[in-house]
C-alpha cells in the first residue's frame, strides 16, 4: 500500500461526492412550487405543482453520497477491522477525520432525504371556506443547499481520512529489540 493511498479510491470518492453535490444543487434549483387554483365545477381550491423532479434529484444525491461513503468504509474496513493502525500522529488524525466525516455525512444525508421527502409532500384539496388562509406547501429554500455544503465537507474529510488511514497502516510496526531476556529463565549447566 502506498503512503498516500490508492489514487483510484481517491478519484472514486471525489467523483461520487461531486455527483451528489451536483444533484443537490439541481434539486435546489428545481424545487416544486405550487399555485392556488379554483376548480370551477365544485368550487374547491387546490394546488397545482410544477414538476416534482427535485425529489428525484434529492434521492439521487442521497444515493451517490451513500455509495461514496460505503466505498470508502469498505476499502478501509470501517477502521475497525483489518490491519491495526500504528500509534502516533497519523492514527490520531485518522480517528479525528473518521469521526468528523461520519458526523458531516449524517447531517448531509438527513438534509438530502428530508428535502426530498418534504418536496414530495403536496397539499391536495381544501374546502372553499378555508381558502382565505390557504397556501400551497413548498420546501423552504436552502435545504438542499445545506445538504450540498455538507456533501462537500464530507468529501474533503473523507479524502483526508483515507490519506491518513493509508499512512497509519503503511508504516512498519515497531518491534522492540531486547537483549537476551533470559535472566533467571534458563538454567546454565
Amino acid at each position: 500500500m502506498q503512503e498516500k493511498g490508492s489514487s483510484l479510491v481517491h478519484l472514486l470518492v471525489i467523483v461520487l461526492s461531486l455527483t451528489a453535490f451536483a444533484f443537490a444543487i439541481a434539486a435546489e434549483r428545481r424545487r416544486s412550487t405550487g399555485t392556488l387554483t379554483i376548480e370551477e365545477v365544485t368550487n374547491r381550491t387546490y394546488c397545482v405543482y410544477k414538476s416534482d423532479v427535485a425529489t428525484g434529484y434529492g434521492v439521487g444525491a442521497f444515493l451517490f453520497l451513500l455509495s461514496s461513503e460505503s466505498l470508502l468504509m469498505g476499502v478501509t474496513k470501517c477502521m475497525c477491522f483489518g490491519r491495526p493502525l500504528i500509534p502516533g500522529g497519523n492514527r490520531a488524525w485518522t480517528i479525528i477525520y473518521f469521526v468528523s466525516s461520519w458526523m458531516t455525512f449524517i447531517v448531509a444525508e438527513a438534509c438530502l432525504i428530508a428535502g426530498a421527502k418534504n418536496n414530495a409532500y403536496h397539499t391536495k384539496y381544501r374546502n372553499m371556506l378555508l381558502a382565505d388562509n390557504f397556501s400551497c406547501e413548498s420546501l423552504r429554500k436552502g435545504v438542499f443547499i445545506a445538504g450540498a455544503v455538507f456533501v462537500v465537507g464530507t468529501m474533503v474529510l473523507n479524502v483526508y481520512y483515507y490519506m491518513y488511514f493509508s499512512k497509519a497502516t503503511a508504516q512498519p510496526a515497531h518491534k522492540t529489540n531486547r537483549a537476551s531476556s533470559t535472566i533467571g529463565m534458563s538454567g546454565r549447566v
